[in-house]
């Protein structure tokens, strides 16, 4: 019963409560589905959409950067907007900004209308995003159902962008590129259906908190330097003064935001959140993951596509045992190995198999084939990223006070998106540049062009691996030794 009280339900039987929790996961698992599957799904989409609009290869990059400026730089500002004007209320808003966003890309007869819709979808995802973790993390309070549903948020987080790739390639060969965007809709409305039904209202304790609207400018402007200076970086190389300028901005501005919110009254992000050693722990690992999964959804799509020669939809299909696997590993994270092992050697180890995942992946000739060159290293990394993705969900999310949920479930996400924009720039450039360095020694024949590719890819894979075995010392640092669990209220 006082788990019903604190997330806002009205008092009812265990059953009709247990129920209704579930209908919670349900929406929760939809809206972040949704909202990690669409960065992939639209990039499969958007050859045919530049076909279809007419713009040109240096505007396409806006339509991916447009949404990740709007995503990353409002995240933090989201979670506090939730834990202001309640979660039921951020979520639904959310859903509808999103599904609304994505309807007016669907429809869009232009690159503006595109590009602002992108915008506008990436706004809404950075309040629906920490809304959502923030909602799920206040639901299932008891350890074991709280670990079960952490594990299938989870493995929804972590298969989304594979699932993007198989769901792009479905719908922009079958129908066309538009459907990568009206999808959402669908998806929206049936999360918003059961959101509508199942989460309570948050009754208020206290006055409503205010909000630090300066720290807000300062956190949101050096989120949105940051990941443009990555961006740019990605296109333009890390010496040129719109990747290092926005870049420098960024960390100017992090440092006055940090600094501000040890003085203010009313923080936008309390430093208490960051500082305890097992949320730290799950930001690092959450960020670290990211990095290391970007290596692999684009350069084995790359590989299987330009090496293998797979079409979009056979390359969705590849990467299916990988998403199988990642989804045992989070359920056996959450369910055997976090109540034995506990964070401390459950993630590092997760970490570890990901690492040997990439090394296997740097062995990958023009002529390997797939069922004994690739599918063993997606098989390793899925199982052992799911372990460190709900793991660090959990983590990153425990122990916070109810009031600061929804900002703590922001510095999930936005370690999440910081991971992957460092990942798009940093092992793209590696790979360019490893390509480039190969064709200038060796020449370009086809069989030397196709040989690059590979060496170009194995140079990202061994940084991929490098960034997971950082991560595993990191965290096994980082984490607390396993404690006992603090005995539950009685309901």
């Amino acid at each position: 019963m006082e788990a019903a009280l604190q997330s806002g339900a009205p008092p009812q039987s265990d059953g009709s409560a247990a129920a209704r929790r579930w209908w919670v996961l349900g929406a929760v698992v939809l809206a972040q589905l949704m909202v990690v599957l669409d960065g992939t799904v639209v990039n499969i989409a958007l050859p045919s959409a530049q076909t279809d609009l007419g713009f040109t290869d240096g505007d396409r990059q806006w339509i991916v950067t447009g949404y990740s400026l709007a995503f990353g730089g409002l995240l933090l500002l989201g979670g506090r907007v939730s834990d202001m004007i309640g979660r039921k209320r951020a979520f639904l808003a959310g859903l509808v900004g999103f599904a609304a966003a994505s309807a007016l890309g669907g429809a869009a007869d232009g690159f503006g209308v595109l590009v602002a819709a992108r915008v506008l979808q990436g706004a809404a995802g950075a309040l629906l995003a920490p809304t959502a973790l923030a909602v799920l993390a206040t639901t299932f309070t008891a350890p074991k159902e709280r670990a079960r549903a952490f594990g299938v948020f989870s493995a929804a987080a972590g298969a989304g962008s594979a699932i993007g790739v198989l769901l792009g390639g479905f719908l922009t060969e079958g129908l066309n590129w538009r459907w990568t965007l009206y999808i959402n809709v669908f998806i929206a409305v049936v999360a918003a259906a059961a959101a509508t039904v199942s989460i309570g209202r948050t009754p208020r304790r206290g006055p409503r908190p205010a909000l630090d609207i300066p720290g807000a400018v300062l956190v949101s402007a050096g989120l949105f330097a940051l990941v443009l200076g990555f961006s740019e970086a990605e296109t333009d190389g890390w010496a040129s003064p719109p990747s290092w300028a926005p870049l420098t901005a960024s960390a100017l501005l992090l440092v006055a935001f940090a600094a501000r919110q040890r003085r203010t009254a009313h923080p936008l992000l309390p430093p208490g959140v960051l500082l305890d050693r097992d949320r730290a722990a799950g930001y690092s690992g959450i960020l670290l993951a990211s990095v290391g999964m970007f290596g692999v959804s684009l350069f084995v799509n790359y590989y299987l596509q330009d090496s293998l020669h797979y079409s979009p939809i056979r390359t969705g299909l590849a990467f299916l045992p990988m998403v199988v696997l990642l989804v045992i590993g989070s359920q056996l994270a959450t369910n055997v190995f976090l109540p034995r092992l506990g964070h401390r050697r459950v993630v590092p180890t997760g970490m570890a198999l990901g690492a040997v995942g990439m090394v296997l992946l740097t062995g990958l000739e023009p002529d390997s084939t797939y069922t004994t060159g690739v599918l063993p290293a997606l098989l390793l990394i899925g199982f052992g990223i799911g372990n460190v993705i709900t793991s660090s969900f959990q983590a990153g999310t425990s122990g916070v006070d109810p009031g600061t949920i929804g900002v703590a479930s922001a510095v999930v996400n936005t370690s999440q998106q910081i991971g992957g924009s460092i990942g798009t720039a940093l092992l793209n450039t590696l790979a360019t540049a490893a390509t480039g360095h190969y064709l200038a020694a060796h020449g370009t024949s086809p069989a030397a062009t196709a040989q690059a590719a590979t060496h170009g890819y194995a140079v990202a894979y061994w940084w991929g691996a490098g960034t997971y075995t950082a991560g595993a010392l990191l965290t096994a640092l980082l984490y607390r030794h396993k404690r006992r669990p603090a005995p539950q209220p009685s309901t």
